[in-house]
């Protein structure tokens, strides 16, 4: 097959998303297919032959992010000379809606994957943002009805879509991860880099520094963890705009020294920081997958997390981690008990590594595949994510 895939984020913006595609783009070629980027260009960014660059500009919200401007006199020949079998967006905006243009242009099939929650980001609009989040949701329902197919890496994300008032055929696809990454990185590299004591326990979150994950409720929850269980240690990999404020807020709540910003690391020290922690702990409430908790469970650690949209399907609660409310306190709580248990921590590594090979990146790509041949063929079926 020749794959389309237009995008408003990739490579070297990292997020979730970018991670998303770069995963599937790599097994889709392993398997023989021809891929296809259309993205924005970013600073300094390389040049990757199948990758075709629109001009940008900084976003207003996030100056590490790009928007780019969906017009190019180069496009049209471009996509008429690929002969592309289907296009496979991951946005409903700029790009993902010029994708959608020539899908209907050139009579293939449009995919749209739905990576994000969209009006649980309104806070990076600066007006109107009761009146945004209803218009998020609009945009949403009205894009996802134009598309042959949506995609989404949850079963709880399609019932949602379905109840905002989505009628398109509707399959769930998992981004997989690749597990080997994580199962073998070296789990001193850690402790060594940021001298971190032995003795000490560490909780490990990975994620962007924004609003949106949540992270002022884990803070407080590990100011109460550190009260009961003296030597433990916060971790939180990655970069973003709420950093200077989360670290006033920790050492507001006294336990500064005790956490670690590391900022935002290449994806082979992220491996090595699951490895060489003891718990991952996550907060954010605004997830449709949490790719990140595949990536810990990949890496033996056992999870506690606020049980929100898809990190619900992410965590067996009470088998590989613990699902809690978005309360500081009942987090807290069973982190200690995980904590606290080394016989229990060990049984959930050896259940959450076993868990995470269903999230595979070639398991994944296989059911992606199933998806694009089934529009390609003569076997459309109504939705499939339940």
């Amino acid at each position: 097959m020749k794959i389309g895939i237009f995008t408003d984020s990739y490579s070297p913006y990292t997020s979730g998303v970018v991670r998303s595609i770069q995963t599937f783009k790599e097994e889709l070629i392993f398997l023989g297919h021809d891929v296809f980027v259309f993205a924005p260009s970013y600073k300094n960014c390389n040049n990757e032959s199948r990758v075709f660059r629109f001009a940008s500009i900084p976003s207003l919200t996030n100056r590490e992010f790009t928007l780019a401007v969906p017009f190019s006199l180069r496009l049209k020949p471009i996509i008429q000379d690929l002969q592309l079998d289907l296009i496979h967006v991951h946005s409903p905006f700029l790009l993902g809606r010029l994708g959608a243009k020539y899908a209907r242009k050139e009579g293939i099939p449009l995919v749209f994957t739905y990576h994000t929650l969209y009006e649980e980001y309104v806070h990076y609009v600066p007006f109107a943002r009761s009146l945004t989040k209803e218009l998020a949701q609009k945009v949403s329902r009205d894009f996802c009805n134009q598309c042959d197919l949506v995609i989404v890496p949850t079963a709880i994300i399609g019932d949602y879509l379905q109840k905002i008032g989505v009628k398109a055929n509707i399959s769930k696809v998992p981004t997989g991860i690749k597990i080997d990454q994580f199962q073998n990185a070296d789990k001193a590299w850690l402790r060594q880099h940021f001298n971190i004591g032995p003795q000490m326990k560490i909780l490990l979150f990975v994620g962007r520094l924004g609003q949106e994950k949540n992270i002022g409720l884990l803070l407080e929850s590990f100011s109460l963890v550190n009260v009961e269980i003296n030597q433990t240690i916060l971790v939180l990999v990655g970069g973003g705009p709420e950093e200077e404020e989360l670290r006033i807020e920790a050492n507001r709540l006294g336990i500064g020294e005790r956490v670690v910003f590391t900022g935002t690391l290449p994806p082979e020290e992220v491996a090595n920081c699951y490895a060489g922690s003891d718990l991952f702990v996550f907060s954010s409430i605004s997830e449709t997958q949490g790719i990140v908790i595949a990536e810990a469970k990949a890496a033996g650690l056992p999870v506690v997390a606020v049980g929100a949209y898809g990190v619900s399907e992410m965590v067996e609660h009470g088998v590989d981690g613990y699902l809690t409310e978005p309360d500081p306190l009942q987090l807290a709580e069973y982190i200690c008990h995980v904590l606290r248990c080394d016989s229990l921590r060990q049984q959930m590594s050896i259940r959450a590594r076993h868990n995470a090979i269903k999230l595979s990146s070639a398991n994944c790509t296989a059911q992606l595949v199933k998806c694009y041949t089934g529009l390609l063929g003569s076997d459309k079926d109504d939705s499939t994510y339940l």
